[in-house]
Formats: structure tokens, C-alpha cells, sequence
């Protein structure tokens, strides 16, 4: 049994009219103009000086409480996905190869309510709340981006939280794991050079695809041999190209793919260990080995006291047989680079409904929440607020 609502009927309608006019009109990364300018007009008509341009097109806006105290920051990210919307619901997406498909429409209707309400009770609160309406979550980038703006900045925040609606969790859940809960994403691509042949005549040419099939099987030793079992690791090769002719060894071969992990020791210690697997093996059958290794997210990792606060609020809002201490995913979130400058805590709020056939997972063509996750959702992040500013 959730408690009582902090939002009243009135409000939690006019969370859900924002969440699906922002799904009626996706945009992706860094294109979030529209969704940043009706994030702007909300915060002022409540009277905020929003600041708007931030990493392009992020939003920024501070809410002064009545008393002295610290400042927390509070993040929604935007941007929506590359993918063309399967579903037949009167919000669907209005733009052609662009769909809310991770429930980043959600997250700022959320945020949006929760300002709105912060607000309304300025004056009894101690300290001041940052609101970060970032873009770019998808692609990565934008939290660095808006970190590198100021986001931490004048003064500087003492904790960070966020959340997300969560599929995987059913409505009415909220999962609040601390310490390691997201994987850190890595991407590589890896280009073999040999030296073109007949296939009929291999022995004249070096062949780059044995050598991408040998690493292929080669890596996986990262996971398998080369690191404790109790501490997850997965590579991935996802997209292998090649050739051009079935009777012709190329010239080359490439690989792309990702490696995800929660440890940061491991994570450190990760591109070192690819590139000596990938050269060792093309050295071996006389190819060399041309490397691109990305870091885009750091695993993110919730800080234990910070948690264990909202975990309290967590309770307060769904009760403790409806909290998940043990929630983790090889997903990757760049909210990561937030708790790397301030102790914090991302939060999950369940928003699958079997029932309804709203069981889709994040990235589908045909996800979709049940609304009532944002109610719950927005109650979790006010009495997090709340906490935290009364310590």
C-alpha cells in the first residue's frame, strides 16, 4: 500500500498531459529544443529564472528555501531514442523515427511536478534544490556536458539523486540498491589488417578473418579466466564486417562491440587488458590490429548513506515489502559522472503493468509505462528531497 499522496488529483493529471505531450514530440540527443523550451516556460511560470543553453539544450533552475542549509541536485534527462514508435495509443509519436522509448518523458514530467511542489513550500524549506533537465543521456555526453557548465557549480551541491521508471520492476516497486547498481559502458571497434588472397590460395595471403574470429573467442577470457567469477564482467561483440566476395580473403575485418562491468578497479584496468588479448592474437597470425577503445559511462555506483536516505523515503512512500535492496543492471546510465562529483543515489520506480500489456522493455518500439509510476515516482524524489535538506 502506497502512503498518502504528497500530489493531489489535479496534479498528478497534469503530470501525466506533460509526460505524453513530451512523448508526442521526441527528440534526440542535443536536439531537445522544443522539450527544453516547454521545461523553461513551466519553471517560469513558477516563478524560477531558469537557465536555459546549458550543454545546448539543458535547463538549469535553483529553488531557494527559506532557511540556510546545503544544496542538493535533482536530474531528469530528455532526449528520446532513433526509433520509429509501434504503438497505437493518442500520444504516439508525432515524429517520424524518433520515440520515447526509455521513459525519459516520465523523468521530466516527474521533475517538473516536484519543482512545482518545492516551490509551493519555499518558504519552510532549509537549503536549495538545483533542478537538471539534462539532455544527451542516450548518446552520452550530456552529463559531462552539463557538469563542464556549471551544473555543480554556485554553490556546489552536496548530494545528487535521480530516477527511473523501471520495466523490468512491476508498478508499485521501487528499487534502491546500494552501491553498485548500473555497469559501466565501454565501446570498441577493432579494425584487423592482413593481406588479401584468393580463397583458393590462402597460403599467399594473411588472413584478417581467423584473426577476428580468434579474438572473438579469445576475449571472452576476460570474463571466463582473467577475472574473479564473483565480480561480473561481459564482452560483447555485436557487429562483425568483412569481405566482399565469397572466392576472396580481404584485406581486412572489423568488430564492434561492448564491454560492461561494475567494478571500478576491474573497469580501470579493462582497455589494457582488450588491447594486449586483440594485438597478442592478430600478432599471432601476422595481422596487426587497428584499436578504438570508448569509456562512455562509469559504472554508477550509489553511495551507501545516501541509499540508505532513500530508502527511508522509499519506504515512506510504496512500504518496505514494495522496496528492492538488490536491484542491478549491465545497463549503463551517465548519471555515473553526477556521483562521481557528489555522493548521491539513482533510484528505480517499477512501472511495468502485466496486466495491461504494458511489459515492453526499454529500447522496444512499443514500450510504454503505466502513468501511475509517475505519481510514485514524484512522491519518492520530494520525500528524498525532503530527507536529505532536513538532515
Amino acid at each position: 500500500m502506497t502512503s498518502k499522496s504528497a500530489f493531489s488529483e489535479p496534479e498528478v493529471q497534469e503530470m501525466i498531459a506533460v509526460r505524453r505531450d513530451l512523448h508526442a514530440h521526441p527528440e534526440i540527443a542535443f536536439e531537445e529544443r522544443r522539450t527544453s523550451g516547454v521545461v523553461a516556460d513551466r519553471l517560469r511560470a513558477l516563478g524560477l529564472e531558469p537557465r536555459t543553453g546549458v550543454a545546448k539544450t539543458g535547463v538549469l533552475a535553483s529553488v531557494s528555501g527559506g532557511r540556510p542549509g546545503a544544496t542538493v541536485l535533482l536530474r531528469a534527462d530528455m532526449d528520446a531514442l532513433p526509433i520509429q514508435e509501434e504503438n497505437d495509443v493518442p500520444y504516439r509519436s508525432q515524429n517520424a523515427g524518433r520515440m520515447h522509448a526509455c521513459g525519459h518523458d516520465c523523468h521530466t514530467s516527474i521533475l517538473l511536478a516536484v519543482a512545482k511542489r518545492l516551490v509551493a513550500d519555499a518558504q519552510a524549506l532549509p537549503g536549495s534544490v538545483r533542478l537538471c533537465f539534462q539532455p544527451a543521456e542516450e548518446s552520452g555526453g550530456g552529463a559531462i556536458a552539463m557538469i563542464a557548465e556549471g551544473a555543480f557549480a554556485d554553490p556546489r551541491p552536496a548530494a545528487a539523486f535521480g530516477l527511473h521508471v523501471w520495466q523490468d520492476l512491476d508498478l508499485g516497486k521501487v528499487g534502491v540498491t546500494p552501491g553498485s547498481f548500473m555497469a559501466a559502458v565501454d565501446e570498441f571497434d577493432v579494425t584487423f589488417h592482413g593481406r588479401g588472397a584468393h580463397a583458393a590460395q590462402p597460403q599467399l595471403g594473411l588472413d584478417p578473418v581467423v584473426a577476428l574470429a580468434h579474438a572473438v573467442t579469445a576475449l571472452q577470457t576476460i570474463a571466463s579466466r582473467a577475472t574473479d567469477p564473483l565480480r561480473e564482467v561481459v564482452v560483447s561483440v555485436t557487429q562483425i564486417r568483412a569481405g566482399s566476395a565469397f572466392n576472396i580473403i580481404p584485406p581486412s575485418a572489423w568488430m564492434n562491440g561492448t564491454v560492461r562491468v561494475f567494478d571500478p578497479e576491474i573497469w580501470a584496468e579493462l582497455p589494457q587488458r582488450f588491447e594486449r588479448i586483440v594485438r597478442g592474437v592478430a600478432e599471432a597470425l601476422g595481422c596487426t590490429a587497428e584499436i578504438r577503445y570508448q569509456r562512455h559511462n562509469h559504472p554508477t555506483v550509489n553511495d551507501p548513506g545516501m541509499a540508505a536516505l532513500a530508502r527511508e523515503a522509499a519506504v515512506e512512500v510504496v512500504g518496505a515489502a514494495n522496496v528492492v535492496d538488490d536491484l542491478r543492471t549491465m545497463g549503463g546510465e551517465d548519471f555515473s559522472y553526477m556521483l562521481s562529483e557528489v555522493p548521491g543515489c539513482f533510484v528505480a520506480v517499477g512501472s511495468r503493468n502485466e496486466s495491461r500489456g504494458l511489459t515492453y522493455g526499454h529500447h522496444h518500439p512499443r514500450f510504454d509505462v503505466d502513468e501511475a509510476c509517475l505519481r510514485i515516482g514524484a512522491d519518492v524524489l520530494l520525500a528524498i528531497t525532503r530527507r536529505f535538506l532536513a538532515r
